[in-house]
């Protein structure tokens, strides 16, 4: 039987045992949608494949701590997810100087010009949620783009089931707001 037709769980025992084969399997499986995880929250192509890279190689080097209570596909997303959200609050700690002046000298030439229209409702609410609040956006991300429910975002953000709900909240007002100035 090919590779490609075996189940997740027959190669990731494969994948314990070193096959190679197997991993380069469950890595074509995965990749796609860990870099777009990886993408939305730190925003940058070559931090997301680097992402994405480690969260497998952690995954395959901790293979024996899955246990399987929830899908491997759920299991490595988190994993992804965890390592976004550390590069992104470690980039957000050592922004440079020189960083800070180029970004505001990009600022001062962009408000001279009129904004392109914008096509779709979707590249809009898109648009408004990179203005939001760092946890604002993350928390619609991992809620409404992501799919994960209020406990799972509690336990990956490692915050209480009220305050999940208090920032979910607010960050949907705070969208609102942002739409309607967009309008």
């Amino acid at each position: 039987m090919a590779l490609t037709e075996t189940n997740i769980n027959q190669l990731l025992v494969l994948c314990q045992q070193g096959n190679q084969l197997a991993q380069l399997e469950v890595y074509s499986r995965y990749q796609n949608a860990m870099y777009n995880v990886a993408l939305r929250i730190v925003k940058e192509t070559a931090e997301a494949e680097d992402i994405m890279q480690e969260g497998f190689i952690t995954a395959f080097s901790k293979l024996d701590t899955f246990k399987g209570t929830a899908t491997f596909g759920a299991w490595l997303k988190r994993i992804v997810i965890n390592k976004s959200i550390s590069k992104y609050h470690y980039n957000q700690k050592t922004v440079s100087l020189e960083d800070s002046i180029i970004a505001d000298e990009g600022e001062e030439a962009l408000s001279g010009s009129e904004a392109p229209p914008i096509a779709t409702d979707a590249n809009r609410v898109m648009s408004c949620m990179d203005g939001l609040h760092e946890s604002y956006r993350q928390i619609l991300t991992l809620h409404f783009i992501e799919g994960y429910d209020y406990d799972e975002i509690c336990e990956i953000m490692q915050i209480s089931y009220a305050n999940c709900r208090t920032l979910v909240s607010r960050a949907k007002q705070s969208l609102r707001k942002q739409l309607s100035k967009a309008s």
